[in-house]
């Protein structure tokens, strides 16, 4: 794991949304004073009339994006997780949802990979919050090549995008040049005994877990799912009737995310045991990010031990 570079997903949303500036003149940015964290600051010094620091007002700021976005314009609006999802909510599940307006939404710093910024920076309920708004698409990229793919794909995408980033530099295992596709999940790797369905920096605890269980007799199929809403409902119905057992792996609460998401696909069109793994239902706290994710039961080692407890090994 040593060699394998490593790239904060919320790098390549600032690299995307220069190169969106570049081919779009209706791309506009918005950021809540944290253009540094979010790494909007490099679209603002590439592009600095088409970037508009709103302050440390996010309810504000949804509202002005909704407000260019009615001009033609495509805006992107900038913070962390916390804010962006939590703080704003009302207004941008009235201002931005309701309408059904052309506003991205770039959520950094979600999860408890914030690390030392504690409890109250590290959310883990907005996946919950956004797909209870109708028509929101919500996109949690698993490495730095698909978040920058996802930030394209959601400039092409009429209506509101929530994007979920990270900040701790995770592993980059797509090629350059991957396409990504809202709605359609990845398998990346084949099996017939339990599916693995994750998101976000999961996707890679998954793949060594797969291949950590396939040398103990264990063949799990390991699917990539970046698009929590609309769900590939399709591939999971798949995995479901192939394996017989899902495991769902996500840095959230297990509460309102991608979890409950495969369940109520599966409880209504194929009942399949499932596990999930993810928060569980509980607060963070302050710690270094790669210890918490293994105290929180984020890690490969814990997907193990749940999928051999599963299949009964």
């Amino acid at each position: 794991m040593a060699d394998v570079k490593k790239i904060a997903t919320r790098d390549s949303y600032g690299k995307a949304l220069v190169e969106l500036g570049k081919e779009h003149d209706d791309v506009v940015v918005l950021d809540a004073d944290l253009a540094n964290a979010t790494k909007t600051g490099v679209f603002q010094k590439a592009f600095p009339h088409r970037h508009f620091d709103c302050g440390i007002a996010e309810a504000n700021m949804m509202c002005m994006a909704a407000g260019l976005a009615t001009t033609g314009l495509k805006p992107f609006a900038s913070s962390f997780a916390m804010f962006a999802a939590g703080r704003a909510f009302e207004q941008v599940r009235n201002s931005i949802g309701y309408p059904h307006l052309n506003v991205k939404i770039g959520a950094t710093h979600g999860g408890i990979s914030v690390g030392e910024d504690g409890a109250s920076h590290q959310c883990c309920e907005d996946f919950a919050l956004m797909r209870s708004i109708p028509g929101m698409t919500i996109i949690c990229p698993a490495d730095a090549v698909e978040a920058e793919a996802a930030t394209k794909a959601a400039y092409d995408l009429e209506g509101p995008v929530y994007l979920r980033f990270g900040r701790l530099a995770i592993p980059v295992f797509h090629e350059e040049g991957f396409h990504f596709v809202v709605g359609k999940g990845e398998v990346l790797r084949d099996g017939s005994d339990v599916a693995i369905i994750a998101n976000g920096l999961l996707v890679y605890e998954a793949i060594q877990a797969g291949e950590l269980l396939a040398q103990q007799g264990i063949n799990a199929m390991v699917i990539n799912m970046a698009t929590i809403k609309p769900l590939d409902e399709e591939l999971v119905l798949s995995a479901a009737k192939k394996c017989g057992k899902v495991i769902t792996c996500e840095e959230h609460n297990i509460i309102g995310g991608l979890g409950e998401a495969v369940c109520a696909v599966l409880s209504e069109k194929l009942p399949t045991p499932v596990r999930r793994i993810g928060v569980n239902d509980e607060f963070g706290h302050s710690g270094p990010a790669a210890a918490l994710l293994k105290q929180f039961g984020l890690s490969a080692e814990h997907i193990v031990e749940v999928a051999k407890d599963f299949c009964g090994k």
